[in-house]
């Protein structure tokens, strides 16, 4: 009962006035900076660390207000994912599959409540391992070694039959673009320039917000044209703004399993946010039964990414805050403030610093409660958007990446990528090739790639390096589980089709 205890006292912190003000203060913000492509939680919190170093707040009350925004983005930018299908990070990739389907029907509402639903939930949930967990995860993900991650890596890849439903070639083609996308840049190891085409700007690889923006954004805005050159109406009626008891109930075994997804890889560093949304779709397609209908609009393929996305950014606190070990980007930055604010990560700081641990704890539990209090009344507001007529919204997306792109690297040559990538999103959407899997090939594709070096230069190029221990060998047998699970599937509905005499 003693972690119990401890939350307590952590409640007693992040009650507060001050406390409280900034987790809410810290969601909002979040939430905003989520909604707009480019900004991110990242640009939010450095903008914001000069000023808490001049202000001089406590530690505890500066990692309250910069969690809530990095937690808060995690459900922003599921509201420009869904409406608009434009995602602004890998993980929000998954929510497009299912989550803009439903808008284009007239369920916007529907599907920006239950992402608010799963969020808080996942978001919960993954509090309470926080808390109870912490140590003992810690430890599980130290083992985790080069060779561990690559197969992580190659599992996520073999997932992506997920997405392809009967057409795996299509996935495979669209991993293999991502994987071409990643590797433009220096190479990790020799530092020779692989396909700078001349351009001192590709040295340093395609920036993913860029990418993503013409991949979904820009690819979407042609095809709009089409659709409005034949006729089609641009903007969909609202039918449905509420959730149901019925639909809470469709959806809540997706939400337990997206959230058990994204805690337990949420703990990994690196890549954790990403993947445990790619997986959690993944299971979810396996799971969905003979009704399923994933990537035309199933609620399901909302809730599981949604709680899963959340519960990866808790569980990403967890090697930040007991090893010093950032799981993502992010975190990585909340790092560096740790540092400034003089609190040092690590094994001691629970005994060190217990109301920084404790207070950050309960805090995220108000802030999600603050979420799902101030989002779900929102939702009308939200779906109101796609009221907007086409030729008012479409013109507005583009002029959105346009402004997103700019405010990422202030280069204007990231323009013609953007360009760029959305002439092949067109072109890809047009052949029905998955955008996601593209992604996950841009995303996973250098850790992918460094992690696999590093096996071979541990195991002196062996080919037994990849296989150092039975963690990595259950992982490469569930890689080998995920690519024959859908042929030995798709065999035994052959076998089971009647004959035609």
């Amino acid at each position: 009962m003693e972690p119990f205890a401890l939350l307590a006292d952590g409640f007693a912190v992040a009650l507060r006035p001050l406390n409280l003000s900034l987790a809410f203060g810290g969601v909002v913000l979040g939430t905003v900076v989520g909604l707009l492509p480019g900004i991110g939680p990242i640009n939010a919190i450095a903008l914001l660390l000069p000023l808490l170093f001049a202000v001089g707040i406590p530690p505890e009350s500066a990692l309250i207000l910069l969690a809530g925004i990095y937690y808060g983005s995690q459900y922003g930018n599921s509201i420009s994912t869904i409406l608009l299908n434009v995602p602004g990070t890998p993980a929000a990739v998954v929510t497009a599959l299912d989550g803009y389907p439903m808008a284009r029907a007239g369920r916007g509402g529907e599907a920006l409540a239950i992402s608010a639903v799963a969020s808080f939930v996942g978001g919960t949930l993954s509090i309470f391992g926080l808390v109870l967990l912490a140590p003992l995860l810690a430890g599980w993900a130290l083992r985790f070694g080069p060779a561990e991650y690559f197969a992580l890596m190659v599992l996520a890849f073999a997932a992506v039959a997920s997405f392809s439903g009967a057409r795996p070639a299509a996935s495979l083609v669209a991993v293999g673009t991502g994987l071409l996308l990643a590797s433009v840049g220096l190479d990790p190891q020799s530092g020779i320039p692989r396909f700078p085409f001349g351009r001192l700007d590709l040295f340093d690889g395609l920036d993913f917000v860029v990418v993503t923006l013409g991949l979904f954004a820009v690819s979407e805005v042609i095809l709009a044209v089409e659709r409005a050159g034949a006729g089609a109406l641009l903007a969909p009626p609202i039918r449905r703004v509420r959730l149901t008891l019925a639909g809470l109930r469709d959806v809540g075994a997706s939400v337990l399993r997206g959230s058990g997804i994204g805690f337990l890889l949420g703990v990994l560093p690196g890549a954790g946010g990403t993947v445990s949304t790619f997986v959690a779709y993944g299971v979810e397609t396996r799971t969905g039964g003979p009704e399923r209908k994933f990537g035309k609009g199933d609620p399901r393929g909302v809730a599981a990414p949604e709680a899963a996305s959340n519960a990866a950014a808790t569980g990403a606190m967890i090697p930040l805050l007991t090893l010093g070990v950032p799981g993502s980007a992010t975190t990585a930055v909340l790092l560096g403030a740790l540092l400034a604010l003089g609190v040092t990560p690590g094994p001691l700081l629970l005994d060190r610093n217990p109301e920084v641990f404790w207070g950050l704890a309960a805090s995220m539990y108000v802030g999600n409660l603050f979420l799902l209090l101030l989002n779900l009344p929102l939702v009308g507001v939200f779906v109101r958007l796609l009221r907007v007529p086409g030729w008012i919204l479409m013109p507005g997306v583009a002029g959105l990446a346009v402004v997103a792109v700019l405010a990422v690297n202030r280069n204007p040559f990231d323009l013609v990528i953007m360009t760029g990538c959305g002439i092949l999103g067109y072109l890809l959407r047009r052949g029905r090739v998955p955008l996601a899997p593209v992604i996950l090939g841009l995303v996973l594709g250098p850790l992918a790639e460094r992690n696999l070096r590093r096996a071979l230069a541990l195991g002196d190029g062996v080919g037994d390096a990849l296989f150092p221990s039975p963690l990595a060998a259950g992982l490469w047998g569930l890689v080998v589980l995920a690519v024959a699970g859908p042929a030995l599937g798709r065999l035994r509905a052959r076998r089971g089709r009647p004959r035609i005499q």
